[in-house]
Order: structure tokens, then C-alpha cells, then sequence
């Protein structure tokens, strides 16, 4: 069996593969380990979405971060940090959605709630209350403080379990009853294939429809104050923020898909948000910025299972930015796919063919 996509997901896919069945199992990837996507993301861990499906997906997975040091025996704890995730409404229109969301949430066991106003500035120090009209706020969700270690771990424990990581551009053709991984030098055979490219996926599988959306992260220097607790995402203005564990902010402007983030348009959506928001933020320069894309679909869900009128091919892809905190679930349902499973309702529903049957799953809670 053959992974193409050595970020989190790909090499999820390869632990479940391998911890179920045992099976040869090859992971190729252009650039090595994290090399995109999962490389740069801020690490987020959230259980607040507007779907079942993601809900269910999210939920599983967190119980999989929190045992994570056991189960992939890893060398560093990554350090999980459930400080909790709110988002907050300005307007009538985001609450009722957070109010749906919260719904959907609380029936599938998510201990998230609704916050008036006051209730919000009591959770978070320095929030003005005058500025939201009300919030969302699940204490479980959180944030590793070294996210890379998390995808690092995953990586040591395939290969202690045989997985073998090979690096190189691949092409994929149909071969008889399987299929050839073309990748610089080496070429590979399989009997199946899972691609968790990315953003890259549809080089490799064309019929996906995957496009790459820009995305920036906005870092100030470490600042030893606790200033900002927990995870604060404003809906209406499009801006979240967090303070990491080495004592650096970490902002970004969530409309900004698009060139143009050098011209300090993002930071100045940024620091208008802060002034009215989190005034005690206003202040701390955010002097570096990391660029990075989600790899997006037409209703920002995951493209998960088999791909129809290709037997043997497999995609993992399109998370709109929550493939990190989806990675755990998604690899167990994918190798179950991969090793011929009846298909669980999240692969029914995130399957590659819904496009066309016009069967999308719109996800309200994507930031």
C-alpha cells in the first residue's frame, strides 16, 4: 500500500494501516515530512463545528491527542493546553449561527455553551463586553504548544513500525490490477493508493475538486505576561487570536485569502479588531508573519474514501484548514476504507462523488 502525502493525515493513514493490518506499507511525499501544510499550522484542536460529521470527527480525535505520548510512544510531549476555544458574535446573524452550532454540539456530548456578554469578559480577561452581542465556548478545545512535534511523532511511529518515507515529486498511472508511483528515482507498485497531498492532491488525482487558498499568520516576540486566555475568535471581523505557550501572540486575518498581505492591510484588520475587542492586545507589534494555504473544497469539507471508476485509489484531502485536528479520526476511517470496511457514515457523506451527485455537506464553522 502506498500513501502519497507525508503530512498529518498521510501519515495517520500509514499508523492505522499498520497498527489494523500489518501491511507493507510506503509513504511518499515531494518534500519530506510536514513540508507543507501541517509544517505551519498554529496546531489547533476544536470540537465547536456546525456539522455531525465534523463533530463526530473532531470529538474522536481530540480522545486520540489526549492519550497521544501513549499511543504513538512519543519522545516529546507535545503539550496540549485545553484552555478553551470561544468564539464571539457582533451581530444578531452570527449568534443564531453559533446558537445552531452549539445545538448540533451539545447533542453529540460537546460540553460547548452559549455566553451572554458578561459571561464571555468573565472568561476572558480584558474582552470588552460592549463589543459582542454574545459567545460560544467549549473549555475541552485547546492547542498543542509544539505542534510540529505532533506531526514528528506520528512520523517516528511509522517508521518503528516498518513504514518506510521516501521523497520525491510523484505521479501516479493505473498498472493492471494496481497501480505505479513514479517519484524521482524511486518507483513504486501498490495494490492501493491514498493521496493526501494538500493542496497538491489534484496533480495527482485531477478529477478533485481542491484549490489552494492563501492563508497568513501574524506572530509577535515572546512577551512574558499572560495577556490572552483562551482562543478568541471574533465571526463577524474575521480575526482570531491566541497567546502561545512561549509567551508570543499569534493573530490572523481570517478574510485575507488572497495576495496583497504585505501592504499591512491584515494587520490593520488585526489591530482594529484588537482595540475594540481585547484592548489590553492593542499594543503588542506583530512582527512576523508566516505564509501558508488550505486546501479547499466547494462546501470547505474533506474529501474522504474511494475514488469512483478507480479501484484501488484513495483521497484524503481538502480540510479547509482542520486536517490537523481531523488527522487521528480520519486516518482510522481511511485505512478502514483502504482495508475494505463498510463504509462509515462520514465517508458516505465526505465521499469524492458527492460533487457530482450534488450532495455537498456545507460547513458553517470553517475559520
Amino acid at each position: 500500500m502506498a500513501i502519497i502525502g507525508a503530512g498529518i493525515t498521510g501519515l495517520s493513514v500509514a499508523f492505522h494501516l499498520r497498527e489494523r493490518a500489518g501491511a507493507t506499507v510506503v509513504v511518499v511525499d515531494r518534500a519530506g515530512v510536514g513540508a507543507g501544510a501541517s509544517g505551519v499550522q498554529p496546531g489547533g484542536i476544536r470540537q465547536q463545528w456546525g456539522t455531525r460529521v465534523n463533530c463526530l470527527m473532531a470529538r474522536a480525535s481530540l480522545r486520540f491527542y489526549r492519550e497521544l505520548v501513549a499511543r504513538l510512544d512519543a519522545r516529546v510531549d507535545p503539550g496540549f493546553r485545553a484552555c478553551g476555544y470561544m468564539f464571539v458574535a457582533h451581530s444578531q446573524a452570527a449568534l443564531d449561527g453559533l446558537r445552531a452550532n452549539v445545538r448540533v454540539q451539545r447533542e453529540l456530548g460537546i460540553p460547548s455553551l452559549l455566553l451572554t456578554p458578561a459571561e464571555a469578559a468573565d472568561v476572558v480577561p480584558g474582552l470588552d463586553p460592549a463589543t459582542v452581542v454574545g459567545a460560544s465556548f467549549c473549555e475541552e478545545d485547546g492547542y498543542f504548544d509544539r505542534p510540529q512535534s505532533v506531526v514528528e511523532a506520528f512520523a517516528d511511529a511509522v517508521r518503528r513500525r516498518g513504514v518506510s518515507i521516501e521523497h520525491g515529486g510523484a505521479t501516479l498511472r493505473k498498472s493492471g490490477e494496481g497501480w505505479v508511483i513514479d517519484a524521482g528515482s524511486v518507483q513504486l507498485r501498490a495494490a492501493a493508493v491514498v493521496v493526501a497531498a494538500g493542496e497538491w492532491t489534484p496533480a495527482v488525482v485531477p478529477d478533485v475538486p481542491i484549490r489552494a487558498e492563501p492563508r497568513y499568520l501574524f506572530l509577535s516576540d515572546r512577551i512574558s505576561e499572560r495577556l490572552l486566555e483562551p482562543l478568541v475568535v471574533s465571526l463577524d471581523r474575521r480575526v482570531a487570536a491566541k497567546q502561545l505557550a512561549d509567551g508570543r501572540l499569534l493573530a490572523s486575518d481570517l478574510a485575507a485569502t488572497g495576495e496583497g498581505w504585505e501592504d499591512e492591510r491584515s494587520r490593520a484588520t488585526i489591530r482594529a479588531t484588537i482595540r475594540r475587542l481585547l484592548p489590553r492586545l492593542e499594543y503588542v507589534p506583530l512582527a512576523h508573519v508566516v505564509a501558508g494555504a488550505y486546501d479547499v473544497t466547494p462546501d470547505r469539507q474533506a474529501i474522504l474514501g474511494p475514488v469512483p471508476g478507480h479501484e484501488g485509489l484513495f483521497v484524503a484531502a481538502g480540510f479547509s484548514g482542520h486536517g490537523f485536528m481531523m488527522a487521528p479520526e480520519v486516518g482510522r476511517l481511511v485505512a478502514g476504507a483502504v482495508l475494505g470496511d463498510e463504509p462509515e457514515q462520514a465517508l458516505r457523506e465526505l465521499s469524492p462523488d458527492r460533487f457530482a451527485r450534488g450532495k455537498l455537506v456545507p460547513e458553517p464553522a470553517v475559520v
